[in-house]
Formats: structure tokens, sequence, C-alpha cells
């Protein structure tokens, strides 16, 4: 039986990180953002009290793009999220497996926060960061490391929240994991990153040798087109094959402009160095158009959601319209990422081709990409989108004593480079291996002494109530 605990107290921090450059994606530019820390004391049936922690940066402009929405207000939502999951948790009594726990919580989470006109997708925000906390204390009680007690099922993850599927589909899909030893990274080329010579998409200073590139689109096919041949041409030169995915980030209004630009990958010569080693399209429609609009002979592309995928429903939602992958990414929820990979292996065991793609929204270097790092590694993500260490210099704003210590812990993960201390690629693969420490993916915890608590944002009346 999964271990039962209780949640003590839940806590949140912040502190602000400056991007090294513009990361330009849909219709937001990031130069800097706050970075959201959770510590969490729980109480582990049988083992006593453990602390946990998780981390994630606050991002404006993804979660919810509605453009009445000031980049500020979106991340005050996600603020929101948090306290209104931490009351949630903090109020359910007796003692639940860490799944139980966060299956009677999301349901009222997306209620609570549709009251204050705060979507699903932001709404899971917040319980999806207390879950990795707690499951990083989870671990520690227990003394085990991510990967062997999520092949145990520490978590006790069941179907319940998942209706297609049965509970010996997700047990039989968690017992036979194993961690992969390297995951490659993705690396991401926003819309105002170089392209040609130094700094550009070529430049292995700037790839640190990927083997895989994403490619951010803005939704208008000519423009698209023009600046994937030049892509293209950059790519070509590599003294090795690559693979290139595309993400739109909902850019693209409808399916007639999403075909202008298939037929171009189809037919245009100047874009074979891409079309050519395309592995799949991400979100190129707003969410709401996607679920309304059937892919059809766009299919024979391979097309994944992302944005989208704002609950434990959208996969099968998004399979019946043609779409063939989903998106993991942490800050999406753990858990949800657990039962798509459970969908994906099933669906693919049935003969109908299906994946989960390991996706960033800038993961910052130390607890954040470590636990989505860790994430991949364990539900078979090969290759994985990795940001966060191009847009961020090294650890960027965090305290020197904290950077060293991940360092120390994880020295496969991370190398000095004269006084920085910066994600160790080796040739385009992160390693995992000292990610099997006891705990969730870190044998390090952030300085709490060194952030500020988190900003308290008011609660929000919506639009309709306030006429």
């Amino acid at each position: 039986m999964p271990p039962r605990l209780t949640v003590r107290d839940i806590a949140f921090f912040e502190r602000p990180v400056t991007f090294a450059r513009p990361f330009r994606f849909g219709a937001v530019v990031i130069n800097a953002t706050p970075q959201m820390f959770v510590r969490v004391e729980i109480e582990v049936e049988g083992k006593g009290k453990a602390t946990g922690a998780s981390a994630e940066f606050l991002v404006a402009k993804w979660f919810d793009k509605r453009p009445h929405l000031s980049p500020q207000e979106t991340i005050e939502e996600l603020r929101r999220s948090l306290l209104i999951a931490r009351e949630l948790y903090l109020a359910q009594s007796g003692y639940e497996t860490a799944f139980g726990l966060h299956a009677a919580c999301i349901g009222s989470q997306i209620a609570a926060c549709a009251k204050e006109d705060i979507p699903p997708l932001a709404a899971a925000y917040g319980p999806a960061e207390i879950d990795k906390a707690i499951l990083d204390a989870l671990l520690r009680a227990t003394g085990a490391n991510f990967f062997d007690g999520m092949a145990d099922n520490i978590a006790g993850v069941d179907a319940r929240l998942s209706r297609d599927l049965g509970d010996e589909d997700v047990s039989r899909f968690l017992v036979r994991r194993q961690r992969l030893a390297r995951v490659a990274i993705r690396h991401t080329v926003g819309m105002d990153d170089h392209v040609e010579g130094e700094g550009g998409v070529a430049d292995v200073r700037e790839n640190s040798g990927a083997r895989y590139f994403k490619l951010k689109l803005n939704g208008d096919p000519v423009h698209d087109a023009e600046r994937l041949t030049r892509i293209g041409r950059e790519l070509a030169t590599l003294p090795y094959d690559y693979s290139v995915t595309l993400d739109a980030n909902e850019q693209y209004a409808d399916l007639s402009v999403l075909g202008a630009l298939v037929e171009r990958l189809d037919r245009d010569g100047a874009l074979k160095p891409i079309a050519s080693r395309l592995l799949y399209i991400e979100q190129p429609m707003p969410r709401d158009i996607t679920r309304q609009s059937p892919l059809g002979a766009l299919a024979s592309r391979d097309f994944i959601v992302d944005e989208a995928d704002d609950s434990y429903d959208a996969f099968p939602a998004a399979r019946a319209l043609g779409y063939r992958g989903i998106s993991s990414k942490s800050c999406k929820g753990v858990y949800k990422s657990v039962i798509n990979a459970t969908r994906a292996a099933k669906w693919s065991a049935d003969g109908d081709k299906a994946f989960i793609a390991g996706e960033d929204l800038t993961c910052q270097a130390g607890l954040a990409v470590q636990q989505d790092l860790a994430l991949g590694a364990l539900i078979g993500v090969t290759h994985a989108e990795r940001n966060g260490h191009h847009y961020v210099d090294g650890f960027g704003d965090t305290p020197a004593p904290e950077a060293e210590a991940f360092l120390t812990a994880h020295p496969d993960l991370y190398f000095r480079d004269g006084k920085k201390i910066r994600l160790a690629i080796h040739d385009g693969d992160l390693l995992t291996g000292s990610l099997t420490t006891p705990g969730f993916a870190t044998s390090v915890h952030p300085d709490w002494s060194a952030m500020s608590p988190l900003e308290r944002p008011k609660p929000r009346i919506p639009r309709e109530q306030a006429i």
C-alpha cells in the first residue's frame, strides 16, 4: 500500500530573475520574471515529518493569453492559484496518499478559480507546484529516489481522474519504468533570437551542441516560411544530423491559415531542411479553436497540444481531433504527465501512434529543471526543450552559496564557467545520474532566507460581476 500523509504547512516564496536576452514566444516578450518556490511540511503515517520543495517561474501570458489582461495580471492569476490551492490542501483532514490528496483537491481548485475568472490551465498551476513539493517530502521521508519511488507507485496514482483508463493500466506503466540515463536537449529558437552567424542557431556556443531544435512561429505562414527557410539554411551547415519541432503558441488563427503553412512545408523546396526533419507541430491554434477543429487531412503531419492541455480529459479529446501527442510540463502537473504517458503507451501498443513530448516553460537551473528533467526521464521523453540555460545567465540571481550547493550535489548537471555555474550539456545531452538521490530529483533545497514571501494578490472579481 502507498504511504499516507497529511499536510502540516505550505509556504510560498519568490525571487526576481533577470533574463540574459529577451525571450519572445506567442504575443509576449519576457525580459525578467519572478521565480516561485514552494516549501511544504508533511507528516507521513508511521514515519514522521519531512520537508519538500519545488520551484517554477511565474510566466506571463502563457497560462492565460486573453488580450484584455496585462502580463502582470496573468502573473497575479498564478499567485492566486497557489494561494487557493494552499487553503484546499490544508483543509483536508486525516491521512491520504499523495495522489489521493491531489484528486481530492483538483476539482474544487478548478471551481474556486473559475469564480475569480482564472482559467483551468492557470488554476492547475497551484496544485501542480504543491504536488511536486509534497512528493519531494514523501520521498525524503521514505528514503526513496524519484525513479524507484514512482516505479513502486509511492504516490498511489490511479485512474480515478481518467475515465478511459483502469487502475491496472497506470500501475503496469509505472512498474515498467526505467530511468533514462541521458535526455537530449531541444534548443529553443525564440522569435527574437539570432538566426545567422555568430550567436545564431548553428553556433555551437549558442546551441550547446544540440541535435534537436524547437522553432517558434508567429502565426503568419508567409513570415514563418521565410524565417524557417533562413533557419533551415543555417542548420544544414551542422556537421551532424538534426531534428526540429515547431511551436506556434496558439498564434495560428484557424485551420485555413494553418493549412497554408503545412502546404508550404509539403511543397516548398526551400523548406526541405526543416520539413524533412520535422517531428511535430505544437499547439498551432488557440485552445478554444483547437477544441472545435478536427485536423482532417492536416493530420498527415504529427501535431501535439500544449496550452489546450488543461484537464485530465484533454488528451483523449485531442486524439479524437487528429492530434497524436501532448506535452509534458511539470508546471501542468506531474500526475497528469504520468497519466498521459500511460495513455500514449497503451494506445501505441494497440497500433495507434501516440506520444508524449517534453516541453519547458523556462525551467530555471536548480529545483525546477531537475524535477522536470527527472519527470521526462521517468516517462520516456528522450529529448526535451530546455531553454532556461540560455535565456538566463547560469543560475541568474540565485545567491552564490546556493548555486555552489547545487554544483556540489549534482556535478553531472552543472559546471563552473569562470564566475558562473551553468547547466552541463554533454554532447547535446543532460545526464540524470545524480537525480537518483532520495527526494524528488534533488539533494539540495534553496536558501529560504534569501527570498521574499510570495506577493499576495487580491481576489479578482470576474468582469461580468463587476459591471
